[in-house]
């Protein structure tokens, strides 16, 4: 594997992006927009061999898509309670889409994104408690969807239709830990897309340089709704709990951004 100092991996990623538009090396690969880059580059996954007293990765994203990008997994406090699978599924679950077909007829499902903007038609939200340094998950049933009016009545004759009690929780302290091991200084490259004749082309256009994962950056994307907390909980099977960035978000957590010209 090619060893790069900070600098040459810039003008390496400079000499990229003044090669224009790339074929695809990866075709049929849902990450070919960063494997065709590491090729180029002559590494592996996204980790970036450069000496230095802080590690490095490579991140690559589409210019323009709405897709979401998962930062880290991390369960809710208390973690004792196991709260997706004892609490928030068998109480505010609803019957997964597969139930009867690929699953058990009892099956049910947890699986939506909530912001710190608006409440998802189920009633959650995100709160932010500055004060006590906690990142809540909130639900309030006169928020629900009429829609959802079935399954709301299932939910009252559960457990009540009053706000969550214990509320799930992050700790501001607990999240800096965790998003730190895992948002490291990154170069964080977008790319534009195209096709021809059914090959498809990248255009690396834009270098980033992230320095320095901010908590209070963090916790601001929260409130403003670039982060977003993901459930993918169903019956005996928990996928994890997300939190994840919208396009053009994650340069939005680091203190230092550095644009290369």
């Amino acid at each position: 594997m090619k060893i790069y100092t900070k600098e040459s991996l810039i003008d390496a990623l400079k000499v990229i992006r003044n090669r224009g538009w790339i074929p695809n090396a990866r075709p049929g690969n849902a990450g070919g927009i960063g494997n065709t880059l590491e090729d180029l580059l002559g590494i592996r996954e996204n980790n970036l061999p450069i000496p230095n007293a802080s590690e490095w990765e490579l991140k690559c994203q589409r210019a323009g898509t709405s897709a979401l990008t998962t930062l880290f997994h991390m369960e809710p406090s208390p973690r004792a309670l196991k709260f997706v699978p004892n609490i928030l599924l068998p109480k505010y679950g609803w019957q997964h889409e597969f139930a009867g077909i690929q699953y058990p007829s009892n099956e049910m499902s947890f699986r939506q994104t909530i912001n710190g903007l608006q409440r998802s038609s189920r009633g959650f939200m995100v709160r932010v408690d500055e004060d006590d340094r906690k990142v809540l998950v909130s639900f309030d049933a006169s928020r629900v969807d009429p829609c959802h009016s079935d399954w709301l009545d299932a939910v009252k004759k559960r457990v009540g239709l009053g706000e969550l009690d214990p509320q799930p929780y992050w700790g501001f302290n607990d999240l800096e830990h965790k998003a730190g091991t895992k948002l490291l200084n990154t170069f964080y490259i977008q790319a534009e897309v195209k096709k021809e004749n059914d090959t498809e082309f990248f255009y690396y256009s834009r270098i980033l340089i992230l320095r320095g994962f901010s908590i209070d950056r963090f916790i601001k994307a929260i409130m403003e709704g670039n982060v977003l907390i993901d459930f993918d909980a169903r019956t005996g099977h928990n996928h994890g709990t997300k939190f994840r960035a919208r396009q053009n978000a994650r340069p939005m957590l680091y203190a230092d951004i550095e644009e290369v010209e």
